[in-house]
């Protein structure tokens, strides 16, 4: 007979404390980088005990992946009529700086090769949504009855995937609207309408 489920003992959890050390743990790695990420820094920036983040992480890794869990940095674009406006709503992130949060996701890319948590937050916070905004940018361009083939499909998130990656990992300036424009109609719009 397998013994009886381990009953936890003591106060719950304050979900409210939980979500501040995951919010100040983004504003630590952007602004300090992972490198400075440890509880002593997040205790004296949340206020919270170090104890309360050790109970809830064993490792500055896993708390980070749990803090990236619900980020998401490219939003779906809003339908414009038009597959360059559509293109260009997409990029519209890029005609400013990079936020808190892009910022947190570039100082964990280093570390994704050795941490499979960690890439899996990284995917949910960029690879996944940025695949859904193509999907969703190509079906609404089929719906207005012009094909877009799986190859064009691909191709498009490739570059995409490029220039957001380019966005995370260096420090590249925003963009005025006029070069995003150039963008979408010397870059993406020939890999989406060529034959």
């Amino acid at each position: 007979m397998p013994p009886p489920p381990r009953v936890r003992t003591g106060r719950p959890r304050d979900a409210d404390l939980t979500r501040r050390l995951l919010d100040g743990a983004v504003a630590l790695v952007a602004e300090r980088g992972y490198g400075k990420l440890n509880a002593e820094a997040l205790a004296a920036r949340t206020g919270a005990g170090k104890a309360a983040i050790y109970r809830r992480w064993p490792t500055m890794s896993a708390l980070l992946a749990d803090a990236l869990d619900g980020v998401r940095l490219v939003p779906l674009p809003p339908a414009t009529g038009s597959l360059r406006g559509d293109l260009v709503a997409l990029l519209h992130p890029f005609t400013r700086p990079p936020g808190t949060e892009e910022r947190a996701v570039a100082a964990a890319l280093g570390l994704v090769h050795h941490d499979p948590r960690l890439r899996e937050a990284l995917d949910g916070a960029l690879v996944a949504p940025l695949g859904d905004a193509v999907a969703e940018v190509c079906d609404r361009e089929v719906r207005r009855g012009r094909p877009v083939t799986t190859l064009q499909r691909r191709l498009l998130l490739r570059v995409l995937q490029a220039l957001w990656w380019e966005r995370c990992s260096t420090p590249v300036p925003a963009m005025a609207l006029p070069e995003v424009t150039a963008l979408v109609d010397r870059v993406l719009l020939p890999a989406v309408q060529a034959p």
